[in-house]
């Protein structure tokens, strides 16, 4: 399966993949915003983009809108956003200590839709580097408090979901976690450990999480104001 990624003015970027199983291009956009375009192996890249192209229109009205990412605005807890007008062609991000740094073309603002699709890359980045380092630490000691024990943890960038927990007693925690205040992040840890014994919501899991979360049902209700994604 070969998969490229091009840059549209206007659209940002577009990942096209080369699939044995079409016969047909096929178009669709992510819970983000991602442009995704999948052909046969016979098609050559530019007719996925041609055919993106073609429905243009009806991208930008399917497309979700994003809020625009701005000037020293802080990345979860510990970066800040640093746009710099520069002579290049394309954008080209670096993380340098707590500065995501996006150098972006001297005739273009930095809410161009190009320029916004690389900050969103960066800080993405960013907030997985965050989650890596604080993340695993949080969760091995609310484990070793409440006598949860679990496998393994990992770090994933998930569209929907927080969290899970499967009957191996391996946890996946959202990058964007880190995002959300601790006691939310520690509400979504502590819900996945209880998965730990029970790996579905019934009374016995709400039963053994409200013994160490008593305020569970009021986390539950604060978190569902928030959706995975750059906040």
């Amino acid at each position: 399966m070969a998969t490229k990624t091009f840059e549209i003015d206007g659209l940002g970027n577009v990942t096209i993949t080369k699939r044995s199983s079409n016969r047909h291009l096929r178009l669709s956009i992510g819970s983000h915003g991602e442009i995704k375009v999948s052909i046969p192996t016979w098609a050559p890249y530019n007719a996925g983009l041609d055919f993106v192209l073609s429905k243009q229109s009806w991208i930008e009205k399917k497309r979700p809108k994003q809020n625009i990412l701005n000037p020293n605005q802080q990345i979860g807890r510990a970066h800040r956003l640093n746009f710099v007008a520069v002579n290049v062609d394309k954008p080209k991000t670096r993380i340098k200590g707590n500065t995501i740094v996006i150098s972006h073309n001297k005739y273009l603002l930095y809410s161009d839709p190009s320029v916004q699709a690389a900050a969103v890359s960066a800080a993405t980045k960013a907030l997985r580097q965050q989650a890596e380092s604080l993340l695993p630490k949080r969760l091995n000691s609310l484990s070793q408090a409440h006598s949860l024990p679990f496998k393994d943890v990992h770090i994933k960038q998930l569209s929907r979901r927080w969290g899970s927990c499967d009957q191996d007693k391996r946890i996946v925690l959202n990058l964007y976690l880190i995002q959300l205040p601790w006691e939310l992040i520690d509400y979504v840890i502590l819900h996945e450990l209880t998965h730990t014994k029970h790996l579905n919501h019934s009374a016995a899991f709400w039963s053994t999480l409200e013994t160490i979360a008593p305020d569970a049902r009021q986390l539950k209700k604060a978190i569902s104001k928030y959706h995975p994604g750059i906040i």
